[in-house]
């Protein structure tokens, strides 16, 4: 099935091959640098998303822009991810950086393509699905949105702090203080997921895609959407008429607790469903692929555990 992240990975193999022969393009994804110039920084790092460059934020702390130069490739909150294209900023901060942090599982393959025309060996570079460990299951797909699995975002931090002190030695303390208070934080969100689970353990939601499932499952949540519907809205496909009426009824029939809707993708399909739950009570969660405005990871995260909380009473 041509997937949008197929379509991903196809538009950003052309682009990053078109950038080699540019120059002094604009950039038109919204990256965003924690300072205008790396070359005045020990570490230079790149993440693919706002959402791994704030947990490399979180444990630089206050050496971010100063000792730590951080860009996040994909940062713009109304952009869809999966249909980001490479442009020459992002190239030329990928073959200078020293440590590139990158989601994995399909979900930025770019990356990969950029670094490679870049031929920037010296990185350190870290996948977060293979951080994970997570696998597909059989005969079904990996749900890559990891980010919203706290125990695999720990892991990361811990892997990103290694990264930092073995090219920083000297604040190596530093960056151990930070990602032990990030560490913190995201165990204390684990135990609200686990008060959830206690209070809610099998109550059933809906989705209009896979996004959020981890931390839905962590607060012992079910997902009862017809699987035909969420793999048709992230592969961008239509939804048959049956499938379409069969996730209506959720909402109908009173059979779902909450609807976790992704705000960034959104058409005459996941506009049906948000109706449908609306219209019958149903409360509504609204999740995002990247970080939103105004927001860090932690308060983000925290605000999303506030509402399925809020919504399930």
């Amino acid at each position: 099935m041509f997937s949008r992240r197929t379509a991903l990975a196809a538009s950003c193999a052309v682009s990053a091959v078109l950038v080699l022969a540019a120059c002094g393009s604009g950039d038109s994804s919204g990256a965003t640098s924690s300072s205008s110039s790396a070359a005045n920084h020990t570490v230079s790092v790149v993440a693919s998303t706002n959402v791994w460059g704030d947990v490399v934020k979180q444990v630089a702390g206050d050496l971010a822009g100063s000792r730590v130069d951080i860009t996040s490739i994909i940062s713009n909150p109304d952009a869809d991810p999966h249909s980001y294209e490479a442009n020459t900023q992002n190239q030329l901060a990928l073959s200078t950086a020293k440590l590139v942090v990158e989601n994995g599982g399909g979900y930025d393959d770019f990356v990969h393509t950029m670094l490679s025309s870049a031929k920037n060996t010296s990185a350190t570079v870290l996948d977060a699905v293979d951080i994970s460990g997570k696998k597909a299951p059989a005969g079904g797909e990996l749900n890559e949105h990891v980010w919203y699995d706290f125990p695999t975002v720990r892991k990361v931090a811990a892997r990103i702090a290694t990264a930092l002190s073995a090219a920083d030695p000297a604040d190596a303390s530093t960056y151990a203080k930070n990602v032990t208070a990030f560490d913190a934080r995201l165990a204390a969100m684990q135990a609200t997921e686990a008060s959830i689970r206690k209070a809610h353990s099998g109550d059933a939601v809906a989705i209009t895609e896979p996004v959020p499932l981890y931390l839905l499952q962590a607060c012992g949540l079910v997902n009862r959407t017809p699987e035909e519907f969420s793999e048709a809205i992230e592969n961008g496909t239509d939804v048959s008429a049956a499938v379409l009426h069969e996730t209506l009824d959720l909402f109908s029939s009173k059979k779902v607790d909450l609807l976790a809707y992704n705000e960034q993708t959104s058409g005459p399909q996941t506009e049906a469903v948000l109706k449908a739950a609306k219209a019958n009570g149903i409360p509504v969660v609204p999740v995002t692929e990247t970080l939103p405005s105004g927001k860090d990871y932690l308060t983000w995260m925290e605000g999303n555990l506030s509402a399925v909380g809020k919504a399930l009473g």
